[in-house]
């Protein structure tokens, strides 16, 4: 074994003089550097790393404020490798592996270093620890190589062999399953047992004594087994391994082998569609790995399944929901002590942010039975993980509340474990209060849960009613008081634990707090005096609850009036209104008539053809019935609204305009060309010669077939047009013109889609829901371009996208979205952006979460549907601020229209007026009134002798 090994360390150093020597005149080894220039190279060197110290030294000062900055550490470790700073270089390393996994590309770079720096036994010894340190952050096929090749070097040691075997089983059940890269290692581990075969051979013409003989057999057999092992195992090109095998062996290959063999060759056919998906994927490649997560889970190895986990989460280190998945099925399938906390540790530390992660490691230690000692240090780095949410702090606490609840031993009146949760409580509420309420204005806890749950664990556990009354006297004063489902939570934990005479005051305080549902209390009150009180209790109960609801009624009662009121005013106000409006036009009329601008005699027919179309009321008809483009502005609007009114036009202009685009016949719009059209919207009105000018700007992604502007009865254009492509992916590339500038404007290109067939379409492109990688920011100033906005935002991460919201007019309103790269890097951003001054402007920045619209819900809006009033038809820029009605639903009168004298109908005639619905009879205040209490109480409004005994009950209920 000596010789085996001696011989085995003589082959390691002569590759390793072979990888030191340097060919002459190489750049690196400076042979035939020439001096020329030298004093301007060196001039500019010194100017560089001047810079470099100042960078260094701001980066250090950056990351003692926030030691999280995980750019900043980067951005640091690679300017102190470019100085050669060896010493500082590993401190940062050092730091930055603390809190964070490092990445491959990292920890091959700090391993390459210290190998180099790395001469004496003690030195490699930092090295293997190095080693194992690196191998626990993620399963990488790269790193157990170097990591066994580097322990080939120590084998002249003692017990260098078998150390070297020792990492290389430990490389192969990491990693020995990688379809792609576990050859290299099985490789790589036969090369060395050959290696140290060959130096146990005898010498030439010598006869080797039973022990070499014994030494060369046990060695051929190692590799035997090698080979059977890695042929067993579903690996790309095993076909080459099997024909070397085939080559090397003396013997036949055995039968169970070639079984094997062919059994892993079935399942790699089986492997290989999806390691192709993830070969051809792009980054993330997320759905390719849970297809073949998928799969894995259906085939049962457990081997298998956790290292496709592994390879998923080496890519997507940052996705919380992938790891919280892997240590889902570590819990409850593996169960392995080591590996499930090494899995969960790994995931708090590349997904800090992620309070769910810390909740179940939490409780993956307990389930392990850790040190309490430890579980609490973890808690308190959860506390400074740097939550995105006020809500996560509670989550957090309330689990490890939780846990010290279930240390204690309830049977004893006393015990440490017990004072431990009683503290532990108290400084929930405390950190509630202070810490987490000063960052976020909120303590997250409204309800006061974890004061609740206290409150209970004494009243339940501990029999202590004492304290729990005290608490819940504490939540009350918090804003609770008004609420009646807390009142009825203390008056229920009262009635299991405390006393009726408790019961009894705590619903008198609600009765007379509430006022969300204070019939509900109010009945729960006369409830309990039915059951347990007396007469003088019952009657008690009974004023108190009449006075309680009379002053309830008449608030509301008040409250309606007030109502009633405004919306009679603002009925007038509005008809007041509609007076000034129809004055004003009827004198605009009069001043045009006596202008005495009048129509040629030529172009009689075609004035009075106009007028009637300005007459008649456009049909509601749908796209495919022969809907004009005249009238796409009534139904094809994505927006739902008209466009600014247009500015007045010269005369001769307006004439021109008129006489050129009546001359265009009417073309209806075909349906089913949708796929090949885009409508386009936004445009200037003013915009000269639209065709010209969008087909110049569409050209450029395919061959237009045709441009639809559409223009008014007058001849003037509306704004908007459609676009015809040759090709269906002409329009799809059309779509990415969506929001470009068009003299002055953004251009809103969107997919032709009838929304009477497709009324769910939706043109909103962003989303609308939690994004965790992107910020919102208001309180920008207008003058802030999009540069200027990323100047300030890469500082904290790296910006994928930054999007400035603007008017339909293209001017700025002061906000903008920013997309980071990750999670962690916008919570960093929030943290440090939140508040900050840009251009005398105090921003305000936060996650994008937009609120969810609220749609009325079917009981509503058949309510709405009583009292709905007939469509009003708006002018041609639609329904106007000053057109809002005020009156409530319940209120509004459907109005009598007017018969208009056009076109030959006159006003009151017979069957107009037969037609018309009779005008309901005006009402006073006090009619409103009534009307209004009746929609409130259809049984009547309550008087006081209604509430006793049952009648009591059943007025509630109404």
């Amino acid at each position: 074994m000596a010789a085996a090994a001696a011989g085995a360390e003589a082959v390691v150093a002569a590759e390793e003089e072979e990888e030191k020597r340097v060919p002459e005149g190489d750049p690196e080894s400076g042979g035939d550097s020439e001096d020329e220039g030298d004093s301007d190279s060196s001039a500019d060197g010194e100017d560089e790393e001047k810079e470099n110290e100042a960078e260094i030294q701001r980066l250090e000062e950056q990351l003692s404020i926030n030691a999280f900055d995980y750019n900043c550490h980067l951005d640091l470790i690679k300017l102190l490798r470019q100085e050669g700073e060896l010493v500082k270089l590993r401190r940062a390393r050092q730091k930055m592996s603390e809190l964070f996994p490092l990445t491959e590309e990292i920890w091959l770079d700090w391993l390459k270093d210290e190998i180099k720096m790395a001469s004496e036994s003690s030195e490699r010894e930092k090295v293997y620890e190095l080693f194992e340190r690196a191998v626990k952050d993620y399963i990488c096929p790269e790193i157990w190589l170097e990591y066994a090749q580097y322990s080939i070097g120590g084998i002249g040691q003692e017990g260098g062999i078998e150390r070297v075997r020792s990492i290389f089983e430990r490389a192969l059940t990491a990693v020995g399953l990688h379809v792609t890269k576990g050859t290299a290692l099985w490789e790589a581990y036969r090369e060395f047992e050959n290696a140290i075969l060959e130096t146990a051979q005898p010498a030439p013409g010598s006869v080797p004594s039973p022990e070499q003989q014994q030494m060369l057999c046990s060695q051929l057999e190692k590799i035997h087994t090698l080979f059977r092992r890695q042929l067993g195992i579903p690996l790309l090109d095993m076909e080459t391994s099997y024909a070397e095998y085939e080559e090397w062996s003396e013997d036949p290959i055995p039968e169970t082998t070639i079984k094997n063999y062919k059994k892993a060759l079935q399942q790699l056919e089986k492997c290989k569609p999806y390691e192709e998906a993830l070969l051809g994927a792009e980054t993330p490649k997320l759905a390719e790995y849970q297809a073949y997560i998928d799969f894995e889970m259906k085939a049962g190895d457990p081997a298998r399944i956790q290292l496709i986990y592994e390879r998923a989460l080496a890519e997507n280190c940052l996705v919380p929901d992938l790891w919280a998945r892997y240590n889902q099925y570590l819990d409850r399938q593996l169960k392995v002590k080591e590996l499930v906390l090494s899995a969960h540790d790994r995931a708090v530390r590349n997904c800090p942010w992620t309070v769910g992660l810390w909740i179940r490691y939490l409780l993956a230690m307990e389930r392990h039975r850790v040190d309490h000692s430890i579980i609490s240090e973890m808690f308190e780095k959860a506390l400074n993980a740097g939550f995105i949410q006020a809500t996560d702090y509670v989550e957090i606490w309330q689990a490890y509340l939780d846990y010290l609840r279930r240390r204690v031993d309830f049977t004893q009146d006393s015990s440490k474990e017990l004072e431990e949760l009683r503290s532990a409580f108290a400084r929930a509420v405390e950190y509630l209060k202070q810490e987490v309420e000063e960052r976020f204005s909120e303590s997250g806890d409204p309800s006061c849960t974890i004061m609740q749950n206290w409150a209970r664990i004494e009243a339940r556990l501990c029999n202590n009613m004492q304290k729990a009354r005290e608490l819940w006297d504490n939540i009350m004063t918090k804003g609770n008081a008004k609420y009646a489902n807390m009142w009825l939570e203390y008056y229920n934990l009262e009635r299991a634990h405390g006393d009726t005479q408790h019961c009894r005051k705590a619903l008198h305080r609600a009765v007379q707090c509430t006022s969300d549902y204070p019939e509900h209390v109010c009945e729960v009150l006369l409830t309990l005096e039915r059951i347990e009180g007396t007469l003088e209790d019952w009657d008690a109960a009974v004023q108190k609850t009449e006075n309680r609801l009379a002053r309830v009624n008449e608030q509301r009662a008040k409250a309606a009036e007030k109502e009633a009121a405004l919306a009679k005013l603002e009925e007038e106000k509005a008809e007041q209104r509609k007076q000034a409006r129809a004055e004003k036009k009827a004198s605009k009329k009069a001043k045009k008539a006596r202008t005495g601008d009048k129509r040629k005699a030529d172009d009689d027919d075609e004035g009075e053809w106009g007028q009637e179309e300005e007459a008649e009321q456009p049909s509601k008809r749908h796209k495919g019935d022969g809907l004009l483009e005249e009238d796409m502005e009534v139904e094809m609007g994505l927006f739902g609204r008209s466009g600014p009114e247009k500015p007045d036009r010269p005369a001769n202009q307006k004439e021109k305009a008129t006489t050129s685009r009546k001359d265009i016949p009417k073309v209806l719009h075909d349906s089913s060309k949708d796929n090949v059209t885009v409508f386009v919207s936004n445009l200037s009105y003013n915009m000269a010669e639209p065709e010209v000018k969008l087909k110049e700007l569409f050209e450029s992604c395919g061959e237009v077939a045709e441009i639809r502007p559409v223009f008014s009865n007058k001849g003037m254009f509306r704004g908007y047009c459609y676009v015809e492509f040759k090709e269906e992916k002409s329009a799809l590339q059309a779509l990415a013109l969506d929001r470009q500038a068009v003299e002055g404007r953004p251009m809103f290109v969107s997919p032709c889609v009838d929304k009477n067939k497709h009324p769910d379409f939706k043109v909103f492109r962003y989303s609308t829901t939690l994004e965790k990688h992107k910020l919102f920011i208001s309180g920008l100033p207008f003058s802030c371009t999009k540069e200027e906005l990323e100047d300030v935002c890469k500082a904290h991460g790296n910006v994928k996208d930054i999007r400035l919201v603007t008017n339909r007019a293209g001017k700025p309103k002061g906000l903008a979205y920013v997309e980071y790269e990750n999670e962690a890097q916008a919570s960093q951003a929030v943290l440090k952006m939140d508040g900050l001054t840009v251009k005398e402007h105090v921003i305000k920045v936060m996650i994008s979460n937009p609120p969810l619209r609220k749609l009325p819900d079917k009981a509503e809006a058949g309510r709405a549907s009583q009292f709905a009033v007939p469509r009003q038809v708006y002018g041609a820029r639609g329904k106007g601020r000053t057109q809002l009605s005020m009156v409530p639903r319940a209120l509004q009168r459907q109005s009598n229209p007017v018969a208009k004298a056009e076109n030959g109908m006159v006003q009151n005639s017979p069957a107009a007026s037969s037609a018309l619905p009779e005008e309901p009879k005006k009402m006073s205040n006090a009619d409103f009134a009534k009307m209004l209490l009746k929609n409130y109480f259809p049984a009547g409004i309550p008087s006081a002798s209604v509430f006793s005994g049952s009648a009591m009950s059943t007025t509630l209920k109404s």
